[in-house]
């Protein structure tokens, strides 16, 4: 069998796991700003179509986000070419979310004509570096056929208006995030197994967990934010803050007190990590959709937390904490092998508390939520140590 040719610009695989540089984490602070733009755009349309609309912009940041990932796990960014290609997609992401408030009104030419740029811009030039008979090209090509079908919707979308808008670009995001599920199949140019993805597991698992910590962070500079704009800090204001900052505590221990360096072995020893990366991928949306929904409710708590709890606040405040459990459970099922009962216990509480939630104030609907938070990782912390203790 020949020898795989080396391209300078490749990850070197040594056996050893592969560090985030500092080009990447770089790279990463522009998706704090595009996190916090989600949530602000979220709170500012907080109806069925609000909802609609961040789910479809959540789904673009994302995308665009997991494909520089997966490049940046196959090339090397301190390589002056790869590094020169994050750095212009990082500026297209930048234009991307300067423009997520007006996405659906007069910037919707900015959003989609920065996002596609970026996907097909980012592919077409990795086709060019690794030539066309490396063994990476086959999965490019493919890649490039649905970014580029992909791109003609976000176009057609900026073109037109309301809801028809919406409908197109909701298309465009599909192509991009099921193509992968059925490995990039396009007529003519075959299908990728995930198995040819000679992915570096212990670097995209880092990857991952770093953007979780972003989403995070975001949540409590979104606390302090509002807290700093209070002139009274009253019992009320303070007790909102505790009850928000115990929620994303609650948040950070359910995915890096428990399972985060147990994901990282996962992902490094199975013998396929191209199906294990790609599932940590529709995995993380999910759980950092939970985190941008919570911090919209932890908005709504310390803006007034003497107020009453209306339909439109309690689904939001039931929401967020319920999305991200059900992305903990998936991801600890990719994990473990199994959804751990608690989860589903802390779901169903949800559930029923956001029929509970508008005989309350926004205070105690803030607390309920982050203690049913809280309660669910005190069960899994204490379900790993009798493990543990088994084992030992």
């Amino acid at each position: 069998m020949p020898a795989t040719p080396h391209l300078p610009a490749l990850r070197r695989r040594d056996g050893h796991h592969a560090r985030v540089t500092y080009e990447e984490l770089f790279f990463d602070l522009v998706y704090v700003f595009a996190v916090t733009q989600l949530s602000h755009h979220l709170l500012h349309h907080l109806g069925l179509l609000g909802v609609l609309q961040t789910l479809v912009l959540w789904f673009a940041v994302w995308l665009g986000w997991q494909y520089a990932c997966w490049v940046s796990n196959w090339f090397d960014p301190e390589a002056p070419r790869i590094r020169g290609l994050l750095f212009v997609t990082m500026l297209l992401a930048l234009l991307m979310s300067s423009s997520i408030p007006e996405a659906f009104a007069g910037r919707a030419w900015i959003f989609a004509g920065a996002y596609a740029t970026m996907q097909v811009g980012r592919t077409l030039f990795v086709l060019l570096e690794v030539g066309r008979a490396h063994p990476l090209a086959a999965n490019f090509r493919r890649m490039l056929a649905w970014v580029s079908v992909s791109a003609c919707f976000w176009l057609a979308g900026a073109a037109v208006e309301g809801n028809a808008r919406l409908a197109l670009w909701a298309i465009a995001v599909a192509c991009e995030y099921i193509s992968p599920m059925f490995g990039f199949a396009f007529p003519g140019l075959g299908r990728s197994r995930t198995r040819e993805w000679t992915i570096e597991g212990g670097h995209l698992a880092e990857r991952c967990q770093l953007f979780v910590i972003v989403a995070l962070g975001e949540t409590l500079l979104a606390t302090g934010g509002v807290l700093s704009e209070v002139e009274h800090w009253s019992g009320e204001v303070v007790s909102a803050v505790l009850a928000t900052f115990a929620g994303t505590i609650a948040m950070w221990w359910l995915y890096f007190g428990i399972s985060s360096r147990d994901a990282t072995d996962t992902i490094t020893r199975s013998d396929d990590p191209g199906r294990i990366g790609a599932y940590f991928h529709y995995v993380h949306a999910l759980l950092i959709a939970g985190i941008i929904a919570t911090a919209v409710g932890n908005d709504l708590v310390m803006d007034e937390p003497e107020a009453a709890v209306t339909l439109p606040y309690a689904a939001m405040l039931a929401a967020g904490p319920l999305i991200y459990l059900l992305g903990s459970a998936l991801y600890k099922r990719a994990v473990y092998g199994r959804v751990p009962r608690s989860h589903l216990a802390g779901a169903a509480a949800l559930v029923v508390l956001g029929f509970v939630l508008p005989w309350m104030h926004l205070l105690a609907a803030g607390w309920l939520t982050s203690i049913v938070l809280l309660a669910v990782g005190l069960a899994d912390t204490r379900l790993k140590r009798s493990i543990a203790a088994t084992r030992s």
